[in-house]
């Protein structure tokens, strides 16, 4: 081990400025984590989240000056890994404070190797030494090494200094990247002692180790790849194989400067009005919260003034708040406490008119698969995925949650072209697939919203024939219909093809999944014929493997869930398609009957077989019901009754939509399982300061808010008495930006600051999809909120879901028909 006289030595060698401004020590907190002001070290408090191997939220962590800039602390087995490359196995985690010691135990099982990783804090950062009882294995040597990420986003335009030589970081990355076997990536530097951004107080970080550190940019092998400082393991040796001391300029006196968590897009004169302000826990809370109004004349006049209310610990921040319920009179306005004022924010009768127009004029078209979608001077993408679908390969597990079961549940052989299913459907999220459970959970939600509200705005040009859409083109048809018709394509076409509802058709090889760009390039749009050469090609068929899968095995709950949504869009596309709703309608009854009398099919895999089965097959019931009155789904609502009570909260939309039909013994136990879910509501809203269900898994709750706001609709329509309509606004003021970490606007363009880089199709270009909303703030353990503007690729905070926009849709309108401002 170098001893601290020699690191020392090399840092006076090296470096002219101090590397930090204070003689800290960080202290093993409550928490488990080591923490001193300005600098935070997390050991394996997070851990690779089970559906993708690498979701940048574990190993040790650097939480610097507030922000996470460092992550996967971890052995690897190559220089620069992406998602799919292989992760160590999970052992153990030890705290022990008694030595002020957290150590992480992990193995490679496939060759037989374990380890463990310690850290100790030192003066402004952490010493962290790997070792094992047995040296490496032969089939590693060379590949393991002990890699640490480091966010570009932090270091761009920023210099380092490897063994005091300068280089600076590329905005955009050059160079050889890392095919494993083939090519080596290209360092940016090595060295014993690496300085990032020596130059900066707030981003300077300096590792030392005994053994020669390598600095590479692993953007060059993807685009979502970081910075990365790695330590080749040594060869015939055990015990301690490694240590590195890391350490970071700090601030003894910093503090996070306060957040003032606020709607971006303003209120509505009447509604209640929050702001919710965040501060670092050791703030003084002893300032005055100030409302000012904007005038034309850009003077500002303080128009409500008061020390803010409750104070309440949440996550690692306090939070106090500032009502300004009272101030009622429209104008533009702004909040200031100390030394953060917001951007200006409206109070107005029109402030919600307008907000859900870009997710229906802009989002929905962006995301139309099998036409080619105009805007303006832009093309978005071209007419993809019309050589759509092979039936996938039997007992195959798909890297993206699909699987393949024993057989195909289809006429067809695997490999086989399935006809009919290139026609409607949306991109799944910020890549290229057609989930079913996304589909369908997204047209019924859109036919909600046209039932409820009678939405017929028009400024989009949908022509099939043509396979074009053109965004602020009216053609004289109400959107939201034509929106509902396309999902209604796609889900009709799998029942059309092979008789039920199949999980989803994805790409089969990574190569494509990481495509980024026109979805039209994936492929060449001709079916591939494997009797063909793969440069031969007729206009119909090529012999290019690039086609979509179709992952079709059998699940009964994935067959009601998509009965459902045929049932549904079938009321609202009578008028306006009337030979397709009753092609879905007649589709829908015919799988309810070929359901009724046989065994649950109950493949299970992933997230894409469709929720519990009594859950699915209750919305089929219902829609059923509502569409055609007949009592066999009355009978079926009544038999699922245990099921709406015992998860009520799922369950209260679809127990409401079906009381016109059912009998006053439903009906009581449907008031009686809604007073008893009151309680529980105002339980699970009231566990932060801001009103609302905070999730915390590895992907932000968004969906969740948005869910609970329609699930709260309807509540309050059916029962006033006991529900308000409050939680709908304060499920969109959260939206909007009252929620913690920031006070953006997570609906891009909506809001005065809202998402602009975004993990949608264009994340490569660091910009957004209009009206798009993504998952939101992320909870890392043991209490970080995070969503990052400046990095996209981070899915579980940023990554655009179709169906999310549809909850989107229905809540802004179920807000606006509650103000008195539907048509």
């Amino acid at each position: 081990m170098i001893k601290s006289v020699l690191y020392s030595a090399i840092a006076s060698v090296f470096l002219a400025a101090p590397i930090v401004t204070s003689a800290a020590v960080p202290a093993l907190n409550d928490k488990a984590y080591f923490s001193q002001p300005s600098l935070d070290i997390v050991v394996f408090s997070n851990w690779y989240n089970g559906l993708f191997g690498d979701s940048k939220i574990s190993g040790v962590e650097l939480v610097h000056f507030g922000e996470r800039i460092a992550t996967n602390g971890d052995v690897r087995l190559s220089a620069t890994p992406e998602q799919w490359d292989p992760i160590p196995t999970f052992v153990e985690r030890k705290v022990d404070n008694n030595t002020n010691t957290i150590s992480a135990t992990l193995s490679y099982p496939e060759f037989d190797f374990t380890y463990t990783i310690s850290a100790s804090p030192i003066e402004n950062g952490v010493e962290i030494t790997l070792s094992s009882p047995r040296p490496v294995p032969a089939e590693l040597v060379g590949k393991a090494g002990f890699n640490m990420e480091f966010l570009p986003a932090n270091y761009i335009e920023t210099s380092f200094l490897a063994d005091g030589k300068p280089g600076t970081f590329p905005l955009y990355p050059t160079g050889v990247k890392e095919i494993i076997g083939q090519h080596e990536p290209a360092p940016l530097a090595s060295a014993k002692q690496l300085v990032l951004a020596p130059e900066s107080n707030t981003k300077r970080v300096m590792i030392e180790s005994s053994a020669p550190l390598t600095l590479y940019d692993g953007r060059a092998k993807a685009q979502n790849g970081w910075y990365v400082v790695r330590g080749v393991l040594p060869e015939n040796k055990q015990g301690e194989l490694l240590t590195w001391r890391i350490t970071a300029s700090t601030d003894d006196a910093w503090l996070r400067d306060p957040m003032i968590a606020h709607s971006q897009v303003g209120y509505l004169p009447g509604q209640t009005k929050r702001a919710v302000i965040e501060l670092d826990k050791h703030a003084p809370v002893n300032g005055m919260a100030e409302l000012l109004k904007v005038n034309a004349d850009g003077s500002k006049a303080v128009v409500k003034k008061a020390a803010p209310g409750k104070v309440e610990d949440y996550t690692r921040y306090q939070y106090a708040t500032f009502d300004f319920t009272d101030v009622t009179e429209p104008g533009l306005y702004q909040l200031r406490y100390k030394g953060t004022t917001t951007a200006s924010f409206p109070i107005a009768e029109h402030v919600l008119d307008a907000a859900w127009y870009p997710t229906l004029d802009h989002y929905f078209p962006v995301q139309m698969d099998h036409v080619l979608v105009n805007e303006a001077y832009r093309v978005w993408h071209g007419a993809s995925h019309l050589d759509d679908a092979l039936q996938a390969p039997v007992n195959h597990e798909h890297f993206d949650l699909y699987a393949q079961g024993p057989t195909t549940d289809t006429q067809y052989k695997p490999g086989e072209h399935i006809p009919g299913l290139n026609v409607g459907g949306w991109y799944d999220a910020g890549d290229y697939d057609i989930r079913t459970q996304t589909q369908y959970r997204t047209v019924r939600f859109l036919v909600q919203a046209f039932e409820e509200f009678g939405i017929d705005r028009d400024t989009t040009l949908v022509d099939y024939d043509r396979k074009y859409v053109d965004i602020h083109v009216p053609d004289g048809k109400p959107d939201l219909l034509q929106q509902i018709e396309h999902g209604t394509l796609a889900l009709l076409a799998q029942f059309k093809a092979v008789g039920h509802a199949i999980p989803g058709i994805i790409v089969p090889d990574i190569s494509q999944y990481t495509h980024l760009g026109d979805g039209l390039t994936m492929t060449d749009n001709l079916i591939y014929n494997a009797s063909m050469a793969d440069t031969e090609s007729n206009g119909i068929e090529s012999g290019v493997f690039d086609d979509r899968w179709a992952f079709t095995s059998k699940s009964t709950p994935l067959n009601y869930g998509s009965m459902a949504a045929l049932a549904a869009a079938s009321r609202t596309l009578q008028g306006y398609k009337p030979v397709l709703a009753k092609e879905s309608l007649d589709t829908a009854i015919a799988a309810w009957a070929s359901e009724a009398d046989k065994q649950p099919d109950l493949f299970r895999v992933g997230n894409t077989t469709g929720g519990g089965l009594e859950e699915e097959k209750l919305k089929a019931a219902v829609e059923l019901l509502v569409t055609t009155g007949d009592t066999q789904y009355k009978h079926a609502v009544t038999a699922l009754l245990p099921h709406i009570e015992e998860h009520f909260g799922r369950s209260a939309v679809l127990a409401i939509r079906a009381l016109p039909f059912m009998d006053n013994a439903y009906k009581k136990r449907i008031r009686a399982a809604a007073e008893a879910y009151k309680p529980k509501l105002e339980a699970a809203t009231s566990k932060n300061p801001f009103g609302v269900v905070i999730t915390e898994y590895g992907w932000a709750g968004n969906g969740t808010v948005l869910d609970m706001a329609v699930t709260q609709y309807y509540l309050h329509q059916a029962y006033p008495d006991l529900y308000s309509s409050d939680l709908i606004y304060r499920s969109l003021d959260y939206l909007y930006g009252t929620h913690p970490d920031s006070d953006i606007s997570f609906v891009s363009n909506v809001g005065t600051v809202s998402k602009k880089v975004a993990y949608g199709m264009n994340r490569a270009d660091y910009s957004f999809i209009s009206g798009a909303i993504v998952p939101g703030v992320l909870i890392l353990k043991p209490d970080l909120p995070e969503n990052m503007e400046n990095w996209p690729f981070l899915w579980g905070e940023n990554e655009y879901v179709i169906d999310l926009g549809a909850s989107y849709l229905f809540t802004v309108n179920a807000a606006l028909k509650l103000a008195g401002r539907q048509p």
